[in-house]
């Protein structure tokens, strides 16, 4: 839905987003944008958060609290884990 509302440039060149077109982007103080020209004026996109987080965030959420293993350590893990569950009748 296309809405056209109007807005100013203040002095210190800041522009206020009408207070409808942040609620309905859910735009809270604080969001950061992308400001990019266009033949047609100017767009402004708003920076996504990296939605997994780090590595170590998604790490916490496994409950996992033993050492560091390496990835072939993970891979010889997962095909005993497909092993076992074969060797049960679960495929």
């Amino acid at each position: 839905m296309t809405r056209a509302e109007r807005t100013r440039l203040s002095s210190k060149g800041q522009v206020v987003l009408p207070k409808s077109v942040r609620a309905d982007r859910n735009w809270g103080p604080g969001t950061e944008f992308v400001v990019e020209t266009t033949k047609d004026g100017v767009l402004l996109r708003p920076v996504r958060p990296n939605p997994v987080g780090s590595a170590r965030e998604l790490l916490g959420c496994t409950g996992y609290r033993g050492p560091a293993r390496s990835l072939e350590q993970m891979r010889q893990a997962v095909a005993q884990g497909v092993k076992e569950r074969h060797a049960r009748g679960r495929h």
